[in-house]
């Protein structure tokens, strides 16, 4: 159990704008991710250090968004504007979550230009929606060299969150304690004043500690 990645659903004025804010608050190049066809999203992508990633995520007009709860959670979180949507898991094995939460993970996969395919399993979706503090998860499958992380060498650092919400929730959520995924990234729990969830992010960069 690690921590893999955060998405930020784009603003208003769409996927390219809004990742070109956070790529240049951060010093780094974004990249294009590609099109989530089973949840009707696409996604850009902002490499990290040790394994781990932002994605800046976009709804489509495409009846998948309609029916996907990622779709679903995108379109939410971007028409209140836009912001950080959640935080994501990666563990080796869904089946203990799949047995606690009465359901079966959903396949997901996006494809390079060059035809190779990132494909991985994830759960968790409705519980996001339902209080976003919690993460989902989700458990890689096919070459480990497509994680998004790999897209380049990065040296910027996730290094800590403020999440409004508790950590005995988190606990509860993952079945472990919340510290053992995040590792060496902080997280500052405040009482929520209205919706919980993910309220900043804070980057170690060449220029110094960045929070978005």
């Amino acid at each position: 159990m690690r921590m893999d990645h955060v998405s930020y659903a784009c603003e208003r004025d769409g996927l390219l704008a809004t990742t070109e804010r956070i790529s240049a608050a951060l010093g780094v190049d974004a990249v294009r991710g590609g099109v989530h066809p089973r949840f009707g999203t696409r996604n850009m992508i902002i490499p990290l250090a040790d394994n781990k990633y932002l994605e800046v995520v976009e709804v489509l007009d495409h009846p998948a968004s309609d029916k996907a709860p990622f779709g679903q959670a995108v379109r939410a979180r971007s028409a209140a504007g836009g912001g950080w949507m959640g935080w994501c898991v990666a563990v080796d094995d869904l089946a203990p979550f799949e047995e606690r939460l009465g359901r079966a993970a959903v396949p997901g996969n996006r494809k390079f230009p060059d035809g190779r395919e990132l494909v991985w399993q994830q759960i968790g979706i409705l519980g996001l929606i339902a209080d976003p503090q919690v993460p989902y998860l989700l458990k890689w499958e096919g070459d480990p060299t497509l994680h998004p992380s790999k897209v380049y060498e990065s040296d910027v650092k996730m290094s800590s969150l403020t999440i409004a919400g508790s950590a005995e929730r988190v606990t509860e959520w993952l079945g472990e304690p919340v510290e053992k995924p995040l590792e060496d990234v902080a997280v500052q729990w405040i009482a929520p004043r209205g919706t919980p969830g993910i309220m900043a992010v804070t980057f170690e960069t060449a220029s110094g500690a960045v929070t978005i």
